[in-house]
């Protein structure tokens, strides 16, 4: 016995699984063993059901699982293991796609904070070229500006269920944006138009609703650091006098970017690292 049949504790280490993975192979009929002691109850397998268990494997690593494998196996149909392995082709093109776009959202955050360090004193005003970006978001139903941060926070929450309603993970609303039309900009009004995420452009092909992404364009933007979104406004205005006082012409509309935020030492308020920005036209 020992000699023609190997123990499933051999079995196993031969194969490189787990003796309880052979066990269960064995209750859902995917592989049983050779032979079964009817006095001990111990598992024998014949060297020749590596085979069997190399093709299990091997479908395993495919990413199928274990009901996919007995179905393909027990229909010996070579047309359902190719529909199954179109289907798992698909999700895995699908992971790959979050994962890049989790992989994009990780990098800007990391340059995120890499501006924060290296960033003028809150305050400054200062001229910067902006490549181009892609954002996507909602309207405003309401102004903020108006109110207190309870209604920025609502805003927040209704952009983050849209963006879940999209499939995008909530990683990517760590990097928001809110924006006020340039025309009310330019006149001294703080009345809240969109809030929004900054997102790849990789995101429209996924998107149901693809009209809600929208480009910002490359070029160069006064822009104001600040560290304080009680200071929004004042920043704003200085922001704004700035640009009239040296005839600089405001192309677009005002945007406030959430580059960052750092809410360790309060559970209350939000600690976040602002630039505000209107792009220039010479």
């Amino acid at each position: 016995m020992e000699k023609k049949y190997l123990s499933i504790g051999k079995m196993a280490e031969l194969n490189h699984v787990s003796v309880p993975t052979l066990r269960l192979y064995d209750e859902i009929g995917l592989l049983k063993p050779y032979y079964v002691d009817p006095k001990t109850g111990y598992r024998y397998y014949d060297i020749c059901q590596n085979a069997r268990l190399d093709i299990i494997i091997y479908m395993k690593e495919l990413g199928m699982n274990l009901s996919e494998i007995s179905s393909a196996l027990e229909n010996g149909d070579l047309l359902l293991i190719e529909q199954i392995l179109m289907k798992k082709n698909e999700q895995i093109h699908a992971q790959i796609r979050e994962l890049k776009l989790r992989h994009n959202a990780v990098e800007r955050a990391m340059n995120a904070i890499e501006r924060y360090r290296k960033s003028p004193a809150p305050g400054t005003t200062v001229l910067e070229y902006i490549d181009r970006r892609f954002v996507l978001g909602l309207p405003c139903t309401e102004n903020f500006y108006e109110t207190d941060i309870r209604s920025y926070e609502k805003a927040i929450t209704a952009l983050r269920e849209f963006l879940k309603q999209e499939g995008l993970a909530h990683i990517h609303t760590y990097n928001i944006g809110t924006s006020i039309e340039g025309r009310n900009f330019c006149s001294g009004q703080f009345s809240a138009d969109r809030i929004f995420a900054f997102v790849d452009e990789q995101v429209r092909d996924t998107l149901t609703h693809p009209e809600h992404l929208h480009v910002l364009d490359s070029g160069m933007y006064a822009c104001i650091y600040l560290d304080r979104y009680e200071d929004e406004i004042e920043c704003g205005q200085k922001l704004l006098s700035f640009c009239n006082e040296r005839g600089y012409t405001i192309a677009g509309d005002y945007i406030c970017e959430v580059m960052t935020e750092f809410n360790v030492f309060s559970c209350e308020n939000r600690s976040m690292f602002l630039r505000l920005q209107v792009p220039l036209k010479f």
